[in-house]
């Protein structure tokens, strides 16, 4: 039998493994000893043992220094995840896996139906279990614990997807138009498994829609915070997209889109349902009419606002008297319908613009709109890639000046096309 030979070596500077540190402060004391108190030993040691602890600070690694600083006189406590940007690698789209798994995956063709209050409410289950992040392992209800596969889990898919592949089960949105349940997906061809990331969308968090309550799931585990729009980082690259079976849920069902009743709402009316009406409006354009609130207590703001996104869908007389019924409160607990449209003037809801459709503005096209645009963006300053007009004709000149108010907006790359979405369209008429 052959005895393996073993070599002595000096161990590195920067050598991080707990061999390596024991051994550099053995060789820390041996010097102490060797040198007692000659001068020169001072020196020797001295150099020896920076070395030592530099070797030992080095292998405490991050979670050594923290736990440092925290013991340190006036050092700040850290109480929540300071890294709002955390690493979240892929798995591979697959089926249902784990216990809990409810047998082979539905076909991709079919979608399951649901509701936005149905994906919402799966996607608080997992919030409120705290689920840990992981690639590889599936939680009981059988959808992989990583942010594709709860977007998976929350839009009810019968596959554990992946970020290149969810775009397959919604229809593409402006981000003008989300509503809760929707995604904010970025996929990155480069490096899937590790610059991709998805969001379900849970609400505007402040009425200037510059924040959304994100429900994800991320390092350490699934959360639900106020987000910048689109994400801390490649915000200009999420696109915004909308699950094909989302419905509006019938009444009776238990689905908070059912409509409460038309006794929730009017004059002496208090209770949750006038608060998420005054929400639902906020969020469709309805900001202005509200000094403060939206609140439980009906007033002449509920009334007004209801009144304007009435007639934003081409209501008039009874149909647009301020009061809710089935009809308004199913259009605005799906995200259909039109928005309230912004006011030219003086706020009132008759006065104000209406976007025509973004077909109007394409390369060939020719009719008023366009020409209504040009003067808008010229009496904004921002006409200067005109040589003559504007005029009815959709022209290269339209194009660059509708981008460079996008991007004045803080906006880019998708959002910043030089097309005319229904946001653009608000701004600029505002």
């Amino acid at each position: 039998m052959t005895v393996p030979v073993f070599e002595e070596y000096e161990p590195a500077i920067d050598c991080t493994c707990t061999g390596c540190a024991l051994q550099r402060r053995t060789a820390a004391r041996a010097v102490a000893l060797r040198y007692g108190g000659h001068p020169a030993a001072h020196g020797a040691r001295r150099a020896l043992v920076l070395a030592t602890a530099a070797g030992v600070a080095l292998s405490c690694g991050a979670a050594g220094a923290a736990a440092a600083a925290g013991h340190r006189t006036g050092a700040p406590r850290i109480t929540e995840d300071p890294d709002p940007v955390p690493d979240t690698p892929q798995g591979e789209k697959g089926p249902l896996k784990g216990s809990g798994a409810s047998g082979p995956p539905s076909d991709s063709a079919v979608l399951r139906k649901t509701t936005r209050a149905e994906i919402i409410n799966r996607a608080k289950q997992w919030v409120a279990a705290k689920v840990p992040y992981s690639m590889e392992k599936y939680w009981s209800d059988g959808y992989r614990q990583d942010c594709s596969g709860y977007v998976s889990m929350a839009w009810n898919l019968g596959t554990n997807e992946w970020t290149g592949s969810l775009a397959n089960y919604g229809t593409r949105i402006a981000r003008a138009d989300l509503q809760p349940g929707d995604m904010l997906l970025f996929h990155n061809p480069a490096d899937p498994s590790k610059g991709s990331h998805v969001t379900i969308f849970g609400g505007w968090s402040d009425h200037t829609r510059t924040h959304y309550i994100a429900y994800e799931q991320a390092r350490p585990k699934t959360r639900k915070q106020s987000t910048p729009m689109a994400y801390w980082n490649n915000s200009d690259r999420y696109v915004a997209y909308r699950y094909k079976g989302v419905g509006a849920g019938t009444p009776g069902s238990g689905s908070s889109t059912a409509f409460p009743g038309a006794g929730r709402f009017g004059p002496g009316a208090n209770n949750a349902d006038v608060t998420r009406l005054g929400e639902m409006l906020v969020a469709r354009g309805g900001k202005r009419f509200y000094e403060i609130g939206p609140g439980p207590v009906w007033s002449a703001a509920d009334r007004r606002a209801t009144q304007a996104f009435q007639q934003a869908q081409g209501w008039k007389g009874a149909e647009a008297d301020g009061l809710p019924g089935p009809d308004t409160w199913r259009l605005l607990t799906t995200g259909a319908g039109r928005d309230i449209p912004a006011a030219t003037t003086g706020g009132s809801p008759n006065t104000a613009v209406v976007f025509p459709g973004r077909g109007h503005f394409q390369p060939g096209r020719s009719n008023s709109h366009v020409e209504r645009l040009g003067r808008q963006l010229v009496k904004k300053g921002y006409g200067k890639h005109y040589v003559s007009g504007p005029d009815p004709r959709w022209t290269e000149a339209d194009r660059r000046n509708v981008e460079a108010f996008q991007r004045a907006q803080g906006w880019r790359g998708a959002e910043a096309d030089g097309y005319p979405g229904p946001e653009t369209w608000r701004r600029l008429f505002a």
